[in-house]
C-alpha cells in the first residue's frame, strides 16, 4: 500500500503566501484555504495514494525547549489573515477524505517519522509531502518526498518529483541518514539552532564522509586535518551534542489513529457545502462532477 503524510503547516504558509488578495463576498480571506485544498487535490490524483492524513504541529517537545530554550523563537507570529483560514482548512481536511492528525507538545515531523517506521515495517511504500529538511533523513527505497520545485522536476511536463536516496546523495553529499549528523555541525537557522561557526553544508558533508561519522570526530577531533575546522569543532562540542539531540525525530510516539484507519473517502456532500460556502466556483463544479461520476459507476456496480 502508498501512504501519503502532509506536513500541514508547511502548505498552509505556502499556499497563504502563493496566492494574494482572495476573499469571499462576505470578504472572508480564502486565498490560503484554496490553495491548500488545489495543492491536496493535485497530490492526490499524481500520487494515487491507499491512506494518507495531514500532520500538524502542535507544539514543541519538552526535550527539545529545555535542551534549547531559543529553539524557533526568531518565528513571525502567525499573519491574521492566515489563523481563521487555518481553522477552515482543519475542518475541510476530513471532507477531503484525509486524516487531520496531531498530538499536544508534538511536531508534525516526529509524528510524520513515526507513521513512516510504523508503514515502512509493513513494507508500505510512503511518500512524505514536506519541506522540512529533518524528514529527509528517513528517505531510502520506502521513503521519497514529494516536490514540485522546478529544480527537482525531470522535465517540463512533469507536475511533481519523488526524491529518493540518490536525490539527497547528490543534494548533501551523504547518506539520508547522516542528515541528521551534518546537521548538527550547521545548525538550521530556520529552527534557531546555532552551529559550527563558519562551517557550511558542503563541508560538513565532506567532513562525514571523509571520517565515516559524527561520532568518529567527536570522539577524536584531532583527525580533521583542517586545522581552522578541528578547533572550532573543538570549541563547539557541546553544542554539536545538543544539535545530535534537537534533530533527532522521534521514530515510536502514540499515534492518534492507527494506521490502517487512514483510508482516504471523501465526503463530498459536506465537501460540497463547504467549497460553495467559500464560493470556489470552478473548484466546486470540479468536485461536483467528481461526487457524480463516482455515483454514476456505484450505481452501475449495483445493476
Amino acid at each position: 500500500m502508498k501512504l501519503l503524510l502532509i506536513d500541514g503547516h508547511y502548505y498552509v504558509y505556502r499556499s497563504f503566501f502563493a496566492i494574494r488578495e482572495l476573499s469571499n463576498s462576505r470578504g472572508e480571506p480564502t486565498n490560503a484555504i484554496y490553495g491548500f485544498i488545489k495543492t491536496v487535490r493535485r497530490m492526490l490524483k499524481d500520487l494515487q495514494p491507499d491512506l494518507a492524513a495531514v500532520i500538524w504541529d502542535m507544539g514543541i517537545p519538552r526535550r527539545r525547549s529545555e535542551l534549547q530554550p531559543a529553539y524557533k523563537e526568531q518565528r513571525a507570529e502567525m499573519p491574521e489573515l492566515m489563523r481563521p483560514q487555518l481553522q477552515k482548512i482543519q475542518e475541510i481536511v476530513p471532507l477531503l477524505g484525509l486524516a487531520s492528525l496531531g498530538l499536544p507538545e508534538t511536531e508534525a515531523d516526529d509524528l510524520m517519522a513515526t507513521y513512516t517506521c510504523m508503514a515502512r515495517s509493513l513494507g508500505h511504500q510512503i511518500v512524505l509531502a514536506t519541506n522540512d529538511k529533518d524528514l529527509f533523513q528517513l528517505v531510502d527505497e520506502k521513503v521519497t518526498v514529494y516536490s514540485t520545485a522546478k529544480t527537482d522536476l525531470v522535465s517540463p511536463k512533469d507536475t511533481h518529483a519523488l526524491l529518493g536516496a540518490s536525490t539527497v546523495r547528490a543534494k548533501w553529499g551523504v547518506e539520508p541518514e547522516q542528515i541528521g549528523e551534518v546537521l548538527s555541525l550547521i545548525g538550521d537557522s530556520a529552527d534557531n539552532i546555532p552551529g559550527v561557526n563558519g562551517l557550511g553544508p558542503k563541508n560538513a558533508s565532506a567532513l562525514i564522509k571523509a571520517h565515516g561519522s559524527l561520532d568518529a570526530i567527536l570522539a577524536d577531533p584531532d583527525i580533521v586535518k583542517n586545522e581552522r575546522i578541528r578547533e572550532k569543532i573543538k570549541a563547539a562540542r557541546e553544542q554539536i551534542s545538543q544539535n545530535r539531540e534537537m534533530v533527532r525525530l522521534d521514530l515510536d510516539l502514540p499515534v492518534p489513529m492507527e494506521l490502517e484507519k487512514l483510508l482516504i473517502a471523501p465526503r463530498y456532500p459536506e465537501l460540497v457545502a463547504a467549497l460553495a460556502k467559500c464560493e470556489f466556483k470552478s473548484l466546486l463544479a470540479e468536485v461536483e462532477s467528481e461526487a457524480a461520476n463516482l455515483t454514476t459507476v456505484a450505481q452501475g456496480e449495483l445493476f
